[in-house]
């Protein structure tokens, strides 16, 4: 499908468990399937809170195990994908992950933050490697985390790959604006994808986030922004705008040209 409707919830930062967490996502997946959309974007951490100290720690689980368990039954009552993030163990060892179901419950892909910023995340989380494109609905998708898009050979890589969308998951800080006004647009403009920016609302631990969700278009323009409450935001993406702004400036194909 080159044409698809897409939404990201955009939450208040509550003091819930997983179990409340994934209650409320069900609320917003229905809104989001009536809306139209096939594929529901939430936050960073969404299951488990971002700023929530030691509870990221009781709060993880395996890539496979009740979260997606959990997410794979909602998405399959409202019939679309969902991307959600979680604190993921594998081996005794913890990471920021962003997952995606699809609609039939079946796990697409998932993406282990690679950059850790500077605070908490450094002694809870160890760093992912790597950037992952899969299929959704005929279009090619990668999943990133947060930081990962203020590094332009993130970013770069994934579009390299074949993505045509690119999903950021993010917990953003009022202070730190500049990232969603400026480099986001940035990042979605010099690859020629569409990029969607999921970040929280309201307060949590020491952390006001800054709202102001966006879908970015591969002109650079922002087709829908959110504002500073929780909000579900839901925009149609077209195919033919990756293409067109392709043809108008390929810099994927002058990059590739350069380097032989």
């Amino acid at each position: 499908m080159d044409n698809i409707s897409i939404s990201i919830f955009q939450p208040s930062a509550r003091d819930q468990s997983p179990e409340a967490r994934l209650s409320l996502l069900d609320l917003a997946a229905d809104r989001a399937s009536s809306a139209g959309s096939v594929l529901l974007i939430c936050p960073e951490l969404s299951l488990s809170g971002y700023d929530v100290g030691d509870k990221l720690v009781e709060r993880t689980q395996p890539v496979t195990g009740e979260y997606s368990e959990r997410v794979a039954e909602i998405a399959q009552l409202h019939d679309l994908a969902i991307v959600y993030g979680f604190p993921e163990l594998e081996n005794g060892t913890r990471f920021n992950t962003a997952a995606m179901i699809a609609a039939d419950g079946r796990m697409l892909g998932y993406h282990r933050k690679i950059h850790l910023p500077p605070g908490f995340e450094r002694s809870y989380f160890s760093a992912g490697t790597g950037v992952s494109v899969f299929e959704f609905a005929g279009w090619r998708v990668a999943l990133l985390v947060c930081y990962d898009v203020e590094f332009p050979e993130a970013v770069r890589q994934a579009a390299m790959a074949g993505a045509e969308l690119i999903i950021v998951p993010t917990a953003l800080a009022r202070e730190w604006h500049m990232i969603g006004d400026l480099i986001v647009p940035a990042r979605a403009w010099e690859n020629g994808v569409f990029l969607v920016y999921a970040n929280w609302a309201g307060q949590e631990g020491e952390t006001t986030y800054l709202g102001g969700s966006r879908i970015v278009g591969p002109d650079g323009i922002t087709d829908a922004q959110a504002g500073a409450a929780e909000e579900i935001l839901t925009v149609a993406i077209d195919k033919v705008r990756v293409t067109n702004a392709r043809a108008r400036l390929d810099y994927l194909g002058d990059l590739r040209r350069s380097q032989t």
